[in-house]
């Protein structure tokens, strides 16, 4: 039988599982036929990285000559992990092209390039699938078989709270992500995961929007409060960098100077910038409001400068609550040896609060890896041979839209002080599939 032919746009830190995945532990149905990016370095250094596991060398194209690509390599899958606000570029070519696509979230950063992507899946009729590697965690996804099971009822409201700690936090103000020109902003980039899960735990979509937000923690007077008088654009020669408690050596670790400090000859990204910058225009600190088409409402925060990693998350139902939280480990994107929001077993737990019963605790679901468990269990959901799922965790261009929708609304909200209605953002979009009825009927359908 031929391997599916695959090629890879965009070759950063987050590109390395799918390179892994089809070289490696699906190498016998799919093929990696090109990879592609605007750094010439980086290129390089994949097909040395092969050449080390004992792969040939694949095709390597700059981003600019990414139609040569698809002409002379003949891709039949196109898996985009570009920057966000280069999705759209990859996604949309691809499909024009003839190409299916995989892509990272966040699908895209704002509603004119979502519309972009919403018009080209029609007009094509190719396949576009988002990775929500989240859906796959165990302990994520047994909350949604609670759901379903309908132990809690109908689900009313939902209360939701993020924390990213002040390593991983920290690290979106130093990279690309710090400006919403190339990310969306952390409501975006970051809450996708957040809102998608939402999304698919009560199976419904956003209708209504109110956000608020600031820049309050990284900031220059914040770092004089920690005595960083003299500062620079950057840790590697910044004159505080033995007193900055953010300081960041892009040089000592060998996967950050490999990714990143020894490419900088070829396009001048510097990946350790200052976090105090006065370039920032991300928020660190973000309250959302959203209503939903099932009818229940959310409550929603996200601060990126915590002392610890994960989230609490509360489901108040007509017979009940749920309660869950987890600790993740912290991480630097590109670091050797980083263990990717790997699930603490001791912090993570989840508790059912009955109407008129006795409240319980539930054994949580786990799995070792990274993002909870969830990135290898996609993985093997998208290369590997088709199975059942009654959870219906794949998730195509409908769903990749109503969760960056959320986030982008939450953009609008902030800029003008009003809530947003997302139905005026995009056009054309479906309801997201019909799954989990019994969520929203209580477990009674």
């Amino acid at each position: 039988m031929p391997r599916k032919r695959c090629a890879i746009v965009g070759v950063g830190a987050r590109s390395r599982l799918y390179v892994d995945a089809v070289t490696k532990r699906y190498a016998d149905s799919h093929q990696l036929v090109a990879i592609c990016d605007s750094n010439r370095g980086r290129l390089e250094l994949v097909n040395e990285e092969l050449a080390s596991a004992g792969h040939e060398p694949v095709p390597a194209y700059l981003d600019t000559d990414f139609d040569r690509l698809v002409k002379e390599q003949s891709p039949e899958v196109v898996i985009v992990t570009t920057k966000d606000c280069f999705h759209d570029r990859y996604i949309c070519r691809a499909m024009e092209l003839g190409c299916d696509v995989i892509t990272e979230k966040p699908m895209t950063i704002d509603a004119e390039r979502c519309q972009r992507i919403v018009d080209t899946v029609k007009k094509t009729g190719r396949s576009l699938r988002v990775t929500f590697n989240y859906r796959y965690s165990p302990p994520r996804t047994q909350v949604k078989d609670l759901l379903m099971s309908g132990v809690i009822g109908r689900v009313l409201s939902v209360d939701f709270h993020w924390q990213l700690d002040t390593s991983h936090g920290a690290d979106y103000f130093r990279r690309w992500h710090r400006n919403k020109a190339n990310s969306g902003g952390l409501l975006v980039h970051k809450a996708t995961h957040h809102f998608d899960l939402v999304n698919w735990w009560l199976a419904t979509r956003p209708v209504e929007v109110y956000a608020s937000g600031a820049r309050s923690f990284y900031r220059p007077e914040t770092a004089a409060g920690y005595g960083l008088s003299s500062r620079g654009e950057r840790c590697l020669d910044c004159p505080g960098r033995s007193k900055c408690p953010f300081h960041l050596d892009i040089v000592s670790n060998r996967g950050l100077k490999r990714l990143y400090h020894d490419q900088e000859r070829h396009d001048g990204y510097r990946r350790d910038g200052c976090v105090f910058s006065d370039s920032i225009d991300i928020e660190d600190t973000m309250n959302v409001v959203v209503r939903y088409a099932s009818g229940a409402a959310m409550s929603y925060s996200l601060n990126a400068f915590c002392p610890k990693e994960g989230y609490e998350i509360r489901f108040n139902g007509t017979r009940g609550r749920l309660e869950h939280a987890t600790l993740e480990t912290s991480y630097v994107s590109g670091q050797d040896g980083a263990k990717v929001h790997e699930t603490i077993r001791a912090g993570t737990s989840t508790w059912v609060y009955p109407h008129f019963g006795t409240p319980y605790q539930v054994e949580v679901w786990h799995a070792e890896g990274g993002h909870g468990g969830g990135d290898y269990a996609m993985i093997d959901e998208i290369f590997g041979p088709p199975r059942p799922d009654k959870y219906e965790r794949a998730a195509d261009h409908v769903q990749g839209a109503w969760s960056i929708l959320t986030g982008i609304a939450a953009n609008r909200s902030i800029a003008t002080g009003a809530p947003v209605r997302v139905e005026t953002l995009v056009s054309g979009l479906d309801e997201p599939a019909r799954i989990g009825e019994r969520v929203r009927a209580g477990g009674k359908v």
